[in-house]
């Protein structure tokens, strides 16, 4: 048997792992949520949280991050820290709409993937040939992707009709679908605003309601990345580089072409979030649109303990927070309010039967805490609904921040040769 092949034959398991869920147990967690958010709806009255908007807006948010965390994910699990995604993002919005306005709005999307995996090779070259420290070269590539794409706006966009120096033509739209019938008769059952029933069509109605086409290309990347990285001999072999490339390049691995190709695969996801920005969310580049969603991406990978299903359930979770200031602003975010103080009593007894008390002591502070300010107003202050998509980031990763596990040699210097 080769080596290339061995590495494929003989997969390592990992210690310290987390026990995995059962699909009866997940159906029945999904199953609670949707209760305790149709319950919340009924008492706030804020009825537009689960309506078909209110779901399509979120989806259609929640796409860039989880392109900029599935981004993420490539790269650090064979091993590379990818800071960068913030400033592959804004390459990929600039190069899109560039190409967009210009030939199409699909031939943006395709210059979009190809302006992110510029940032992404960047990167490689910089730390994996010369060992730079990740995190230095991710944040160089920030601020690098916005003075370029200010200079080149100057040249590609101004003295444009309907451009400037800050922003570019508008691109057309990417087609949009529809399910005939089942769109309209989710939306009737969603207006009931029945308990439960009219929050599970409000869901699926928002699934099947003017869906972009490039909305279901980035869903479909989910699990396609799932297969690739777990179910096939390439991804067992880049994600031995995350874990000990010493011990990869032993079994004949190349190391820094696993490395390459994932940094650079990362980039171009992290592009066409960037190209989904400026094409079908807005259909237009502006200068700062990015607006700090590949760092939330980052976040929701490190949420989804550097998997594809969970880092998918932590940008839903961004995207639903983000649009909620979008429909209803104040009384959607002031009723979350309710909704976290009764999750975090759940989150009382689930200590208290572990024996953690402390913790316990202060998860039922905050609730109350949180009660009192839910029964005593009526609304939120505006600068809080500003922030709720940034303050829902920083609790869903102090919550989960125990839970993770990341690749061991994740941002560690390599040098070719280590293992002979």
């Amino acid at each position: 048997m080769s080596t290339s092949k061995s590495i494929a034959a003989r997969p390592v398991p990992l210690k310290g792992g987390r026990r995995t869920l059962s699909l009866p147990v997940v159906l029945l967690i999904i199953a609670g949520a949707l209760a305790l958010v149709s319950l919340v709806r009924l008492i706030s009255g804020a009825n537009d949280i689960t309506s078909v908007g209110q779901v399509a807006g979120a989806l259609e948010l929640a796409v860039p991050i989880g392109l900029a965390g599935l981004g993420g994910l490539w790269a650090e699990r064979a091993g590379v820290v990818n800071i960068g995604l913030e400033g592959m993002m804004v390459l990929g919005t600039w190069f899109g709409a560039w190409a967009g306005f210009q030939w199409g709005p699909w031939m943006g999307v395709l210059f979009g993937v190809l302006g992110g995996c510029l940032g992404g090779l960047l990167h490689a070259v910089i730390t994996v040939t010369f060992g730079v420290n990740h995190i230095v070269s991710g944040v160089a590539i920030n601020i690098l992707a916005v003075g370029i794409t200010r200079y080149l706006s100057n040249f590609a966009f101004d003295g444009v009709q309907g451009g400037s120096s800050k922003q570019s033509p508008r691109v057309d739209p990417i087609d949009k679908i529809t399910i005939p019938g089942l769109s309209d008769w989710l939306q009737d059952l969603q207006q009931q605003h029945w308990f439960l029933v009219s929050d599970i069509a409000g869901i699926l109605g928002g699934l099947v309601t003017g869906l972009s086409l490039l909305t279901v290309v980035a869903l479909l990347l989910i699990p396609a990345t799932w297969w690739i990285l777990w179910r096939t001999p390439f991804g067992l072999r880049l994600r031995s580089c995350g874990e000990s490339p010493v011990a990869a390049e032993t079994l004949g691995v190349n190391v820094y072409k696993y490395k390459y190709i994932a940094v650079t695969v990362s980039g171009g996801l992290a592009g066409l979030g960037g190209a989904f920005l400026a094409i079908v969310a807005t259909g237009i580049y502006q200068e700062g649109q990015t607006g700090g969603r590949g760092y939330i991406g980052l976040a929701a990978m490190i949420f989804g303990n550097w998997m594809p299903g969970g880092m998918a359930l932590g940008a839903g979770l961004f995207g639903f927070t983000d649009s909620l200031k979008l429909r209803g602003g104040a009384e959607n975010v002031h009723a979350m309010l309710l909704l976290l103080a009764i999750l975090l009593v759940v989150a009382v007894f689930w200590q208290l039967y572990r024996k953690k008390y402390v913790a316990a002591v202060i998860s039922a502070a905050v609730s109350a805490l949180l009660f009192t300010w839910y029964f005593l107003t009526d609304q939120v202050p505006s600068q809080f609904v500003d922030a709720a998509p940034y303050v829902t980031t920083l609790l869903v990763l102090s919550l989960s921040a125990q839970r993770l596990r990341m690749p061991k040699a994740d941002g560690l210097p390599y040098r070719k040769g280590e293992g002979k």
